[in-house]
């Protein structure tokens, strides 16, 4: 038996007997969500202590406790990586004495802010993601736990959306202390190097051998993330052999990157990617164009490309956001990546890594903002996406839904077309292997935000997988929005503690299968179907 099928038995075995426990968990959440002081108002969270201790590899850590939850943020788990640290694979902390105070939120890698005249960027509140300041003492890690204990709880790791550019683990929809107290489980969100930051491919522009991994930081930054989940979690109540990582959006492109990475091999049990379905990345031809880009920006050549170590963050970011037509996304070809994660199949180094994959209805929505499209302008947007097919497209949407909004309609083509065929073709690959499983879900549930014309959009699903029922996006605490929370969350951590996502709150959910594709379909008929959209599939395959 391999140590890789011996660490899943132990990891399934682990989670068995937490499993039977999963519904009477849940059963009781309703008494164990009521506040302890005093009812119905403000005021204290617990009757219990304030603040909570717990120890890692480089000194004590003190958080907060809310309703029993333990709240720890910015812990570092690297050093700052600044200066001569830039473009450098990161660094463990320095060791500190004493206890350091980790209530607060850290940096975020340095970004564009979301524009506030985007509806959809103010529908996921993209804006309120820089809490905490910006700047490249980034390398830091939030964790919420039921209990600083050694109850070997299963431990979520989330990798937060924003393609590869943007985002961050303090962001409101990847608060980890509600889905903790739901599940009793521990969450982990993680902050890492982004865009330039992480990914510029100096050694493709002839920067000396030291720069060697500059374009794939920021998955050595993740790939450290996990490495200090499995060296100090178990001081958190959470137990390293029963680690669960996922991400939505860019933090599902950034999970089935970890899929696909040798450093990470062992250090995760199961895996979920959500309309995040990266099958290739960029070479090392694409990557050296876009650094050549922004040293143009920097006016840094060859002979003095190190130098840019030596300019502030702040004239680094000015040039990567000016660097049009520069893509800063990890590079395939090192010893980091050496291929891509799913092409032309699906890794053998995550082969026993169970795998839950996803999209939304309308997924493409997140980018359409043509919310007044009539049927003229559905069938003119198809002819000229889709030259001479409009007529057959349209008929095909029709026969589905003919309801729908044209609005919606366009999004459901253009994300059958792209996100969804992706996701498709992630999940045909990993069964294909015949060892670990894949589970599909469709989510369908619309949001009720902005009276429901984003339909099922892109990163609806996030808060659910959270349980944050109380967003604008999941329905402001209604018994709908509620009810969906409890089933994906519910899924979330069954899966984590014992590798399949079956539960009470959902009907028995099978593995996917080219056969049969059976389907989780998330909505307020929660169902699963063979081969769901089956027409759509086959035409866009």
């Amino acid at each position: 038996m391999t140590t890789d099928t011996a660490s899943r038995r132990a990891f399934l075995k682990g989670g068995s007997i937490a499993v039977t426990a999963i519904g009477a968990t849940l059963a009781a959440r309703a008494d164990a969500q009521a506040p302890a002081r005093p009812v119905g108002g403000l005021g204290a969270s617990t009757d219990g202590p304030v603040f909570a201790v717990a120890e890692t590899e480089h000194g004590k850590v003190q958080g907060i406790v809310n309703a029993d939850i333990r709240e720890f943020k910015a812990i570092p788990y690297g050093a700052p990586t600044g200066g001569p640290n830039r473009f450098m694979p990161p660094k463990k902390p320095v060791a500190w004495t004493g206890l350091r105070d980790c209530i607060g939120h850290g940096q975020i890698s340095p970004q564009t802010p979301a524009d506030l005249r985007s509806e959809y960027s103010q529908l996921i509140m993209w804006d309120q993601h820089v809490v905490g300041g910006m700047g490249e003492d980034v390398l830091h890690l939030n964790v919420w736990t039921p209990g600083v204990d050694s109850a070997k709880r299963a431990v979520l790791v989330s990798f937060h959306g924003g393609g590869w550019t943007t985002g961050s683990g303090n962001g409101p929809m990847y608060d980890g202390a509600n889905l903790a107290r739901f599940g009793d489980v521990v969450v982990v969100t993680v902050n890492h190097r982004l865009a330039s930051f992480g990914y510029a491919h100096l050694a493709g522009v002839g920067a000396p051998p030291e720069f060697a991994h500059a374009g794939v930081c920021g998955v050595m930054d993740m790939v450290a993330s996990l490495e200090w989940v499995r060296d100090n979690i178990a001081g958190f109540g959470g137990d390293p052999g029963r680690v669960m990582v996922f991400g939505q959006s860019g933090g599902g492109a950034k999970t089935s990157t970890l899929l696909a990475t040798p450093s990470a091999k062992g250090l995760f049990h199961g895996a979920a990617v959500q309309s995040g379905s990266a099958l290739k990345l960029q070479t090392e031809e694409q990557a050296a164009k876009s650094a050549e880009l922004l040293l143009a920006q920097l006016g840094l050549g060859k002979s003095n490309v190190a130098d840019i170590q030596k300019i502030s963050w702040q004239r680094l970011l000015e040039a990567q956001t000016a660097a049009t037509g520069a893509n800063f996304a990890p590079v395939v070809g090192g010893s980091v990546l050496p291929h891509h994660p799913f092409d032309p199949g699906a890794p053998m180094e995550s082969v026993d890594v169970p795998v839950i994959i996803s999209t939304t209805l309308e997924d493409a929505a997140l980018r359409l903002t043509n919310f007044d499209l009539d049927e003229a302008g559905l069938h003119d947007v198809l002819a000229k996406t889709y030259p001479g097919k409009a007529d057959e497209i349209l008929a095909l949407y029709r026969r589905a839904d003919p309801h729908k909004s044209p609005y919606l309609i366009q999004a459901q083509v253009l994300t059958d077309a792209g996100g969804r065929r992706n996701a498709i073709i992630q999940g045909e690959r990993k069964a294909a292997l015949g060892r670990a499983p894949a589970y599909m879900y469709l989510w369908e549930w619309a949001t009720p935000a902005y009276d429901g014309k984003f339909g099922a959009v892109h990163g609806h699903d996030v808060d659910a997988s959270f349980h944050i029922y109380r967003s604008n996006m999941a329905g402001s605490g209604s018994k709908a929005g509620r009810a969906m929370c409890d089933r994906l969350a519910s899924a979330w951590v069954a899966f984590a503690k014992t590798g399949d996502p079956n539960n009470e709150h959902i009907p028995h959910w099978p593995a996917y299968e080219a056969a049969t594709r059976a389907t989780l379909v998330l909505d307020d008929d929660t169902r699963v179907e063979n081969d769901p959209r089956g027409e759509m599939r086959k035409y866009w395959a």
